[in-house]
């Protein structure tokens, strides 16, 4: 009868710890589920800004090299928030048009993910913060 109830008993922990992960799981996925935003911020190459802080209007020409050469590109935000610019699949237009912009601020919209503690957007739209403030 003990072993019986020993078995229920490990069998009942197995089922319960199977259940909090499987939860756990499902709470994260969800967290960190994407979803389309419009995020405000500069451009920046993400090599030099990384590397050195580099960023600004001063930067531009670097920046502008070094996106063209094939760095990647970031948007940073005025909280210092960084998401790395991907490019949309469907419409490579937006993400080259940031390009031209390096070291400018814009406004840009797309999907947003977090993965291991880093942001992303997978750019959609993308608009100088001047001739968004115009419309």
């Amino acid at each position: 009868m003990r072993r019986v109830i020993g078995a229920c008993l490990v069998v009942a922990v197995i089922v319960f710890a199977f259940g909090a992960v499987a939860g756990a799981s499902e709470k994260k996925a969800a967290a960190g589920a994407p979803k389309v935003m419009t995020i405000k911020g500069e451009v920046v190459d993400m090599g030099c800004f990384m590397g050195h802080g580099a960023k600004g209007v001063s930067h531009k020409e670097c920046a502008t090299s070094c996106m063209a050469a094939g760095m990647p590109m970031g948007i940073l935000t005025s909280t210092n928030k960084l998401y790395l610019v991907t490019l949309n699949h469907d419409n490579h237009d937006p993400y080259n048009k940031l390009k031209e912009w390096a070291g400018e601020m814009v406004n840009v919209t797309g999907t947003v993910t977090n993965s291991h503690g880093s942001w992303a957007i997978d750019v959609t739209a993308a608009e100088p913060v001047a001739t968004a403030a115009a419309k």
